[in-house]
Parts: C-alpha cells; sequence; structure tokens
C-alpha cells in the first residue's frame, strides 16, 4: 500500500526497511492532534521518541496545509474514507513522514509578511527536515491501483544516526 509513497523519494535501500504505519485524518482541524498523537505513538514504539518535537512539527504543519489547501471548499459525499492520510515509515537511516491528500496542485513555499500569522508552514518543514518534496499520488483514494492520477503526496525525510552497538 505504501509503494506509491516511495516514487519520487530520494533513493532507498529496499532491505533497510524497519517500520510504516499509517492513519486516516478527518477533515477537520483537530485532525492535527490526532496525527501528532500518532506520530508520538509510532516513533516511540520505533524507539525515536527523541525525534518527535522535530516530526511533530513536520507533521502538523503538513496536515495543516492538506486540510487548508488541498480539500474543496464542498467535499463531495462519495469520499468512503476521510481525505487525508498520514505515512510514517522508517529506514534503518532516513525516517519519511508523508501526507496524501485529493489536490493536484503542487505545494508551494511562500513567503509571508512579517506580520502574517500563518503562511510559513512549507519554510518551516524545509528548516526542519533534511529534506521535501511532493509527487502526484498514482492511486486514487479508496479504489485500486488502475484509476487515473489524482491527489499528492508531500514528504518529509530525516536522517537517523547510526545505531553503535
Amino acid at each position: 500500500m505504501l509503494e506509491p509513497l516511495r516514487q519520487g523519494l530520494p533513493p532507498t535501500d529496499p532491505s533497510g526497511v524497519a517500520g510504516s504505519a499509517s492513519c486516516a485524518l478527518p477533515a477537520r482541524y483537530e485532525a492535527v492532534g490526532g496525527a501528532r498523537k500518532f506520530t508520538r505513538t509510532t516513533l516511540e514504539r520505533w524507539e525515536l521518541g527523541e525525534r518527535f518535537d522535530d516530526v511533530a512539527l513536520v507533521v502538523s504543519e503538513l496536515v495543516t496545509n492538506a486540510l487548508r489547501h488541498a480539500l474543496p471548499a464542498d467535499p463531495p459525499r462519495e469520499f468512503q474514507d476521510p481525505p487525508v492520510r498520514l505515512h510514517l515509515m522508517r529506514w534503518t537511516s532516513r525516517l519519511v513522514c508523508a501526507v496524501r491528500d485529493p489536490s493536484r496542485e503542487s505545494p508551494v513555499a511562500g513567503e509571508a509578511a512579517d506580520s502574517a500569522e500563518s503562511g510559513r508552514g512549507l519554510f518551516l518543514v524545509e528548516c526542519v527536515s533534511d529534506s521535501w518534496g511532493w509527487h502526484p499520488s498514482p492511486v486514487p483514494l479508496g479504489e485500486l491501483p488502475s484509476g487515473p492520477l489524482y491527489g499528492k503526496v508531500v514528504w518529509a525525510l530525516f536522517r537517523l544516526p547510526e545505531k553503535t552497538k
């Protein structure tokens, strides 16, 4: 299920995949808190709790952007699943958080005015993660892989230190 998310990411060794977790998020801003809780639980299970602050900031920004900019004003009723999904993937030396949403619009890191209360999300993602990017999602939400291009995945990568034995 996560294979489409790996397309467009920096190269990784498939043998190094150590775990993946995913959750559906409702189209409400309260979902950001749920995404942070899911992230904390997952990172603690993977013994990466010390990375929570940085990863949670990025997750919060990516989920907020998806909710704010990627959902239609009147979402169609045919959505069977929530239209936004958070995926966390861990390799031996990398952690990726990815948010899938139904919009085809590319994310844009804009410059916010000094007095603006929002508009710095992707700038924060860029500053806190080691790299970030996006790609079209080849699988429509809730459909089989044979469908047309639909939506996108925005991801951020964190390098993990090598474990000493």
